[in-house]
């Protein structure tokens, strides 16, 4: 089949770019830019050198032409630009993987006040559906792909809360990212001599995930009020370590955790929760994978668990891949790597 991209020249557009060239059943991949594209002439080997063999032309971006010509479309673009150019695409209910956080919320206020930018429609809102691959059944062909860090908080709580193992109030996130993260354009805090040999908290409980994530967490359990959320840049490239502290219900033992993590994962080919021990980000990079550890403190009644993803894998374009083949009823892993990079 034919597929569409747009934003191919960011971090996770070229993440994607390249699973999309693996994916068994994709034969073509159409380019877009934005509107002027075709008359700046740009391609994808100027833009990325490390893509030097792939010199394709990103296309004039219109709605009608891609949906004459793909079978289905990926946004990879920042914030604020889908919400400009989906109408089209669900009104004709044209398979849309979204990478953006245009369309993760069904309120349009909570995306003007977390984003700081106008939303889209509630009308189109409501078009979309949520893509947590291991959980949210796909109710609409336009898909929003969740964000890096509420694809490894939501996996790493979602056996807890499900089974009611926690009380509510006590969540505690402490999450950790890699520079890519923050996108290709570069800011104060990624440059090299600000991050290196340095970690940086940031939007300490203003962070654009968190509504997210209480939105999938209210699906699971109402009772759960808020979160205390932390995020961290550490000068690595790839990779996310969500650190989760919560209190744990009466009658909570170490053995009972694990049988709650093994009934939710055991047949999720894209989540390993350890047997012992504690993951590392480095078990992650380059795959799909979010890989979950945990621990029980009887002394202080707390769980501690530990998430790791590849944010731009298992956050962003990995999970985008997923979504796409639980859409078309492809095989899970099409396209996606069976092993990390190691070392």
């Amino acid at each position: 089949m034919k597929v569409g991209l747009l934003g191919a020249t960011g971090y996770s557009g070229a993440v994607l770019y390249s699973l999309l060239k693996q994916h068994p059943n994709i034969t073509h991949i159409d380019l877009y830019g934005h509107h002027k594209a075709a008359e700046k002439a740009e391609f994808l080997d100027t833009a990325i050198p490390a893509y030097l063999n792939e010199h394709l032309q990103l296309k004039e971006f219109d709605a009608a032409s891609i949906m004459g010509n793909d079978d289905a479309l990926f946004f990879a673009t920042p914030s604020g630009v889908t919400n400009k150019l989906a109408r089209p695409f669900i009104e004709n209910n044209f398979p849309v993987i979204d990478l953006s956080g245009d369309f993760r919320f069904k309120d349009s206020t909570t995306y003007s006040k977390w984003y700081n930018k106008p939303a889209a429609p509630d009308e189109q809102l409501q078009g979309a559906c949520y893509g947590l691959a291991e959980f949210n059944q796909l109710t609409s062909h336009y898909v929003a792909n969740p964000g890096c860090y509420a694809t490894a908080t939501l996996l790493a709580l979602a056996p807890l809360v499900i089974d009611k193992l926690i009380v509510p109030d006590t969540i505690i996130v402490d999450a950790k990212s890699g520079v890519s993260g923050a996108g290709k354009k570069p800011s104060a805090s990624s440059h090299y001599t600000f991050i290196n040999e340095n970690a940086w908290l940031y939007k300490l409980n203003k962070h654009q995930h968190i509504p997210e994530i209480m939105q999938q967490l209210h699906k699971w359990n109402t009772a759960i009020p808020a979160i205390q959320f932390a995020t961290t840049l550490i000068p690595i490239t790839r990779g996310i370590m969500a650190t989760i502290y919560v209190k744990a219900e009466t009658g909570v033992t170490l053995e009972k955790l694990r049988r709650s993590f093994q009934k939710q994962y055991q047949d999720k080919k894209f989540v390993r929760v350890l047997a012992d021990g504690l993951p590392s980000i480095k078990e992650v990079v380059g795959s799909n994978y979010c890989d979950i550890g945990f621990d029980y403190n009887p002394a202080t009644n707390t769980i501690i668990i530990v998430s790791v993803i590849d944010n731009l894998m298992k956050g962003a374009a990995g999970q985008a891949i997923q979504n796409f083949n639980h859409l078309f009823g492809f095989s899970e892993e099409a396209g996606l790597p069976s092993l990390p990079v190691f070392p």
